[in-house]
């Protein structure tokens, strides 16, 4: 049986998730300079944002839990990227390098497409509606 397209980006999106959550938990002070100022306890935001990233990639591999989590998801990507702007407007490095103009814009463009993912496996966008699915 074929795996379907939306498993697969599931499968990779969420063990990317995983991933990234570890390196939170297992080197926060790479993490930690770039939370933002107002935050405050940034260690705390590092492990919090870890444990979230793992959480989440694993309900995003799981189909039956997939959909839901990707709402999740999405609006914790909205929500991390307050650390992505502090950088931007602070230029704070991240792990010892301080991105371009261009790697700023770049970084948004990423986050921006990884919301994007997360609406359509959360079956918000790109949905198809009674409609579309009679003109096929």
């Amino acid at each position: 049986m074929p795996i379907r397209f939306k498993t697969l980006v599931g499968i990779i999106l969420g063990l990317s998730m995983i991933r990234i959550g570890s390196d939170h938990l297992i080197r926060p002070e790479i993490f930690d300079s770039i939370v933002p100022d107002y935050l405050g306890f940034p260690r705390f935001w590092t492990i919090a944002s870890g444990v979230l990233e793992i959480i989440l990639g694993i309900g995003i591999i799981l189909p039956v839990y997939r959909q839901s989590t990707a709402r999740y998801f999405t609006f914790f990507l909205v929500c991390v990227y307050l650390a992505n702007l502090n950088m931007w407007l602070n230029d704070v490095p991240f792990n010892g390098t301080l991105l371009s103009l261009k790697g700023h814009i770049i970084r948004l463009f990423a986050q921006l497409i990884l919301i994007c993912i997360g609406l359509w496996l959360a079956e918000i966008i790109g949905k198809k509606t009674k409609k579309t699915k009679s003109m096929v």
